[in-house]
């Protein structure tokens, strides 16, 4: 399933159009939480097919190159995530705790994730958000702060759509 919802604005003569994603991994999403992720370009797609139950995956891509690459999943309430995933937060570079999003959070320069304590079908269980795959905005700070807003803003959202309560 492709989902995108398209506002189309030209860019002068060449071409380009910027583009509105308001839904990610068949869950809706505020477009302008996305909207720093995404150049201009000649096409968007929104890949959402990659999901599975309990693990809702989607790529969002620009004229054929990666942007935004998004998991979830549902896993032991026992298991420490954030520990476990260090090292390959630290190649996503310069990996740090984000205060109040979810049990715990860590946002690096080109992607983030966060952990939430649930209850799903009635086991204790987490809810893991994981978004890689980001090199846009080209400014670090920029590009950290808009992670850290898609992050708190959409762990809520696709958490209660996977069934997955706090």
């Amino acid at each position: 399933m492709v989902s995108a919802a398209l506002f189309l604005g030209v860019a002068g003569c060449g071409g380009t159009e910027s583009f509105t994603v308001s839904d990610l991994c068949g869950r809706k999403v505020d477009s302008a939480l996305v909207a720093p992720f995404l150049p201009e370009g000649e096409t968007l797609e929104v890949n959402g097919n990659l999901s599975a139950p309990e693990q809702p995956r989607c790529k969002v891509s620009v004229d054929g190159e990666l942007y935004l690459d998004v998991r979830g999943n549902i896993d032991e309430a026992d298991f420490d995530f954030l520990k476990a995933t260090e090292r390959s937060m630290r190649r996503l570079g310069n990996p740090a705790p984000a205060d109040d999003i979810g049990d715990g959070a860590t946002i690096a320069d080109h992607g983030a994730m966060a952990v939430q304590a649930c209850t799903y079908k009635g086991e204790k269980s987490q809810y893991i958000l994981d978004i890689d795959g980001v090199d846009t905005p080209k400014d670090t700070a920029e590009r950290r702060g808009a992670l850290e807003k898609l992050l708190r803003a959409h762990l809520p959202v696709i958490m209660e759509a996977e069934g997955c309560r706090p």
